[in-house]
């Protein structure tokens, strides 16, 4: 394997198509194409004032999102936060989390580690976050 690997995110799969989410969401998971063996990533993009349909958490992996460009809010648990570019947030795994654009919309990528064998495994979906 090579010591380094070059990827341009939009060239990644948009899994949001696959299951139904897009036009409205992106979520570009690079980790594979990356060829990461201790991180995964994923570049994400919400339509303006779209809120996602669900939250999630995990077991393992702690993440790191940084918003590259707009707005929005992340409901961590019970608590919101105000999102803008260039703020980056630390979210244990144990916490839920759950994305919502302003009206400029919403990109960030987001980071987790450690690796996990099966993201599926690692990964609780919450399903109406923003619902409740």
């Amino acid at each position: 394997m090579s010591t380094f690997t070059v990827k341009h995110l939009r060239d990644v799969e948009d899994s949001a198509v696959k299951f139904g989410f897009a036009p409205d969401m992106e979520a570009r998971f690079a980790s594979g194409d990356l060829g990461l063996q201790e991180s995964g990533m994923s570049l994400q993009r919400l339509a303006p004032d779209y809120a996602a349909p669900f939250g999630h958490r995990h077991h393992v992996q702690e993440e790191l999102y940084v918003v590259l460009e707009g707005s929005g809010r992340v409901k961590l648990d019970d608590e919101i936060v105000e999102l803008r570019a260039l703020d980056a947030i630390r979210v244990a795994p144990e916490v839920s989390r759950a994305f919502a654009a302003g009206p400029d919309g919403l990109e960030f990528i987001a980071f987790g580690a450690p690796a996990v064998e099966s993201l599926p495994d690692d990964v609780e979906q919450l399903p109406g976050a923003w619902s409740a």
